[in-house]
């Protein structure tokens, strides 16, 4: 450990922190549907969509249209990619003249782009045409990511608005978003990292020979474009099989770090327009102090695990932290700082290995997934996510002073606390249940490559990851089966539209409801009391799955490690 590797990780937080107040303040022009100066050029594109498509924007829906608009959009976005993929060998832009993706694999993928997991079974550079990464997977980096911040907006009318059912328009969310925030960001960023050495091509391959004389053939393709929303909408599909690890993707320490940032970025924001959104922003300030809080130690002891390294490596002669599977470009303290990055937010890309991080190392990710990734989380749904935990927190603190639970001016009943149990109970189920069967049946057990403790942790990390909508992986799982690709797929979807909807029944309930002002009994939902109870419902709640899967896996292979056996 040094004193630049701690003072990154403070310097990050800081600068999350900084970025929170300008972004959100842009995103809640986009949640009321104001004019931005971007209106003068996009204003006439935005119209033009409506009009083609036959949407008033000014429509109010129900939460359960809000909810069907959106199933049948995702549904139909499903279908589209997964079109391409299979009729990826006669359509053009395929100049390595590849063949179309199997049945389960692109059932697997259109489900994985989808849901914003991208959870990547292929290595993309040798899978994919140029048409495929663009035309199936970055559209659905910029309308997944879309759709999560336009689900957060109706969370945040259900809780500003008093006594209507109208939650806003599912339509009009999703355009704006997209072409106020998602599209120009992305266009900047892919130009800086077109600056910094990122391709952005047409072409395939490039032959260079390298210094011992060797000829080989570097695959090229549109990078920066597909990075560049990969980051800002927490999507994390990679265009190599090596992601962020791979000088084309992440050249160096600076895009390592506007990487980082960018994955956090909206994330952060949103929690600052929630509290604008209900009329206190001190609401938003509170929540992003416990996410803060959580991700500070998370960071701290995976940086602190990996730089320890591994006992019987030390007993060997060779001193120093854990240096497997990590760029040399990058270190263990910005490996360290990443990993825990994409896992809080539902990103899943990677600058280095995770299945070669050591046992306390590896174990931060997977427990920053089974929180439900609510640590700034993922673009929309970090936010949605925690507001369900906050509806428990209220509940138990009402419990606690025996009186009827508000939060933000509303009454939080049964109603609300049902729903946000089935919306959170989601995860522990899918997660321990799946990650069950593929550990007794034969496909599930032949994709480990590591037969002991570590071998589970592979099978866990996978639906733990699928479930969370993340992505990242124990890269040792042969996961490119038909029977994990398709088990996969499903918990996946399960994870991502399974909190959705009750989410957004949340939202129709709290929006019909009156506004309950504060009294000298009301809980207090900004200061340090609230924070703490936060982080302890949190941390509570998430050991609903973490704790079952301790004893296999992390755990096993940190006491396989000490007794001298190397993973």
């Amino acid at each position: 450990m040094t004193v630049q590797g701690w003072g990154l990780i403070l310097l990050f937080v800081a600068l999350v922190a900084a970025l929170a107040k300008p972004i959100g303040q842009w995103l809640f022009a986009l949640y009321e549907g104001r004019r931005t100066p971007l209106h003068a050029v996009l204003g006439p594109v935005e119209r033009s969509f409506y009009k083609l498509a036959g949407i008033d924007p000014t429509v109010e829906q129900s939460w359960r249209r809000y909810a069907l608009h959106m199933l049948i959009f995702n549904l139909a976005l499903l279908l589209f990619t997964y079109a391409v993929l299979r009729l990826q060998g006669v359509l053009p832009m395929n100049p390595r003249g590849l063949a179309g993706i199997s049945a389960d694999g692109a059932f697997n993928t259109a489900i994985s782009f989808t849901t914003n997991t991208n959870w990547q079974w292929y290595s993309g550079e040798v899978a994919l045409s140029n048409l495929s990464q663009m035309l199936g997977l970055t559209i659905h980096n910029f309308l997944s990511a879309a759709t999560g911040i336009a689900i957060a907006f109706a969370l945040f009318r259900g809780f500003a608005r008093r006594q209507v059912s109208g939650l806003g328009n599912f339509w009009a969310d999703v355009t704006r978003v997209t072409l106020y925030l998602l599209l120009p960001l992305c266009i900047v960023y892919a130009l800086f990292l077109v600056a910094n050495g990122v391709p952005q091509t047409f072409a395939s391959l490039v032959d260079a020979t390298g210094l011992e004389g060797v000829k080989q053939s570097i695959a090229l393709g549109p990078v920066a474009s597909q990075e560049a929303i990969k980051m800002l909408g927490t999507n994390g599909g990679g265009f190599f099989n090596a992601n962020s690890a791979h000088p084309f993707e992440n050249p160096n320490a600076l895009t390592n770090l506007v990487q980082m940032l960018s994955i956090f970025a909206i994330g952060a924001g949103l929690t600052w327009t929630f509290g604008k959104a209900v009329g206190n922003t001190r609401q938003g300030w509170a929540i992003l102090t416990a996410m803060l809080i959580l991700f500070t130690v998370g960071a701290g002891v995976t940086y602190w695990a990996e730089a320890t390294g591994n006992p019987n490596l030390h007993a060997l002669g060779v001193a120093g932290g854990n240096m497997e599977g990590k760029e040399v470009r990058f270190g263990i303290a910005a490996s360290a700082l990443f990993s825990v990055v994409t896992t809080a937010a539902s990103c899943g890309a990677v600058n280095a290995m995770h299945d070669s991080f050591t046992p306390l190392g590896g174990m931060i990710p997977l427990f920053n997934m089974q929180l439900g990734e609510v640590v700034i989380g993922g673009v929309g749904a970090g936010i949605y996510g925690f507001l369900l935990f906050a509806i428990l927190a209220v509940f138990v603190a009402g419990l606690m002073v025996g009186r009827t639970p508000e939060y933000v001016g509303k009454k939080i009943e049964s109603r609300e606390v049902k729903l946000a149990v089935l919306a959170i109970a989601i995860l522990p189920l899918c997660i321990l249940g799946f990650t069950a069967l593929a550990a007794v049946l034969p496909d599930g057990l032949a994709g480990p490559l590591n037969k002991g403790p570590h071998g589970f942790s592979e099978i866990l990390y996978a639906f733990t990851s699928a479930t969370g909508n993340n992505g990242s992986a124990f890269a040792g799982l042969t996961a490119g089966t038909p029977f994990y690709n398709g088990l996969l797929g499903v918990a996946m979807w399960l994870g991502r539209f399974f909190v959705i909807v009750p989410v957004l029944a949340i939202a129709g309930s709290l929006a019909a409801k009156k506004y309950t002002p504060e009294t000298a009994g009301s809980f207090p939902t900004t200061g340090g009391l609230w924070v703490g109870l936060l982080v302890g419902i949190i941390l509570i709640l998430g050991g609903l799955t973490f704790l079952p899967s301790l004893a296999l896996g992390p755990i096993a292979d940190q006491i396989a490690m000490v007794h001298g056996q190397l993973f």
